[in-house]
C-alpha cells in the first residue's frame, strides 16, 4: 500500500490534467505491449504492434530493460513536441543516475548509444527522441482522437464529482481500493511506501491503455502526478474502425462483449461501469442481457453484486478469439 500524505496546501493543489499526456500515455501503452496483463483483451493487440513498430523504435527497449523506466521520460506536456522538448531537456546528472538507477540489477552491459545517452552524447538524444516519436507514431497516432474524446469524458466526471461530493470523495472514488483517511489517501499497491507531499500538491492523469494498479511519479519539487487506468479495458480501435467484421460484436453489441470479455474475472457493477466508461445502470441493463441469455452469472456479497461468466460465456469469447487469431 502507498499512502500520500496531504496538508490543507495539497488538498488545494490537487488538479486533473485538462488534455492526455502523449508521452506519459505512451509510456503506459508500452507497459501493456510488454507486460502480462489481460492476455485475453490484449493479446491481438500487442501481436498487431509489435508486428508494425518500425527498427526506429528498438533503442526504447534498452532503455527499459525491465518494468521500470527511468523518470526522466515520464512526462505530463499535453503536446508530443513539447513532451520531447522536455525530455531533451532534462538535467544531465538526472539522466546519469536514473540510466544507472534501472541498469544497477542487470549483470549486462548497457548497449553503447545508452552509454552515450548517459554522456551527453547529442546523437544519442536524438536515437532516444527519433525512438519515441516514431512509437508514438505507430501504437497512438491512429487512437489519439478517441484517447482525447475518452480524456474530455473523464474530466468532465470528475468535475462533476468534486462539484457534488468534494474533494475527498472524488479522490476515495477514483480508483478501486483506495481511501482517503483524515489527511492520508491510501492506495492498493504492489510496494510499500509513504510520500509526504509538503505543499507540492497531486495531478491526476487518467490513462486508456494501462489496466494494472495506478502508477505514481514521486520527483523533488514536482506535484506528485498519478497516472490510474480510466478506458473501458480493451484495446481502443483506431479512427474509423467499426468492428462490423466481428460476428460475435454484431451479435452481442460492442458494450456487452466488452463486458463478457471482461468478466473472465469477477466485476462488480460499478467497476464495469468505471471500466467501460458508462453509468451504473446502463452497465447494470447489459449484464441484465447477458444474464438473461446464460452468458454471465450474477451473485450478491453483501452491498456488492458480482458478474462473471459462464462457461458458455467462456465457450463463445474463446472460438471468437480462435477464430480472430488464425487470421492474424
Amino acid at each position: 500500500m502507498i499512502r500520500i500524505h496531504f496538508t490543507a496546501a495539497d488538498l488545494a493543489r490537487v488538479r486533473f490534467a485538462s488534455r492526455p499526456a502523449p508521452l506519459q500515455e505512451l509510456n503506459a501503452a508500452l507497459g501493456m505491449m510488454c507486460g502480462r496483463h489481460d492476455t485475453l483483451l490484449f493479446g491481438r493487440w500487442r501481436r498487431r504492434l509489435l508486428h508494425s513498430l518500425p527498427v526506429t523504435v528498438l533503442p526504447l527497449r534498452d532503455l527499459v530493460p525491465a518494468e521500470e523506466a527511468p523518470s526522466f521520460i515520464d512526462v505530463i506536456s499535453d503536446s508530443l513536441k513539447e513532451g520531447l522538448d522536455t525530455v531533451r531537456a532534462s538535467r544531465p546528472d538526472w539522466v546519469r543516475s536514473e540510466i544507472e538507477r534501472v541498469y544497477a540489477k542487470h549483470t549486462s552491459p548497457a548497449p553503447l548509444w545508452l552509454r552515450d545517452l548517459h554522456r551527453g552524447d547529442a546523437h544519442a538524444w536524438q536515437v532516444l527522441l527519433r525512438a519515441q516519436h516514431a512509437a508514438f507514431e505507430t501504437v497512438l497516432r491512429p487512437v489519439w482522437p478517441l484517447v482525447q474524446d475518452l480524456h474530455q469524458r473523464e474530466f468532465t466526471r470528475h468535475a462533476l464529482a468534486v462539484a457534488e461530493h468534494g474533494i475527498g470523495a472524488a479522490l476515495a472514488a477514483l480508483v478501486p481500493g483506495t481511501r482517503l483517511h483524515e489527511d492520508v489517501w491510501e492506495l492498493e499497491m504492489p510496494r510499500e511506501g509513504d510520500i509526504k507531499l509538503r505543499g507540492r500538491g497531486v495531478v491526476l492523469l487518467p490513462t486508456f491503455h494501462w489496466t494494472g494498479h495506478p502508477l505514481i511519479s514521486d520527483l523533488p519539487d514536482r506535484p506528485v502526478i498519478l497516472t490510474y487506468p480510466a478506458g473501458p479495458g480493451l484495446p481502443l480501435p483506431p479512427a474509423g474502425a467499426g468492428g462490423t467484421d466481428d460476428a460475435l460484436a454484431a451479435v452481442l453489441g460492442l458494450t456487452r462483449l466488452a463486458i463478457l470479455l471482461l468478466l473472465a474475472e469477477e466485476h462488480t457493477t460499478s467497476d464495469l461501469a468505471r471500466r467501460l466508461g458508462v453509468s451504473n445502470a446502463t452497465a447494470s441493463a447489459h449484464a441484465t442481457a447477458l444474464r438473461g441469455a446464460g452468458l454471465i452469472t450474477t451473485v450478491r456479497a453483501g452491498r456488492a453484486v458480482l458478474h462473471q461468466r459462464t462457461a458458455l460465456g467462456s465457450l463463445l469469447v474463446q472460438r471468437r478469439s480462435g477464430t480472430r487469431d488464425a487470421n492474424d
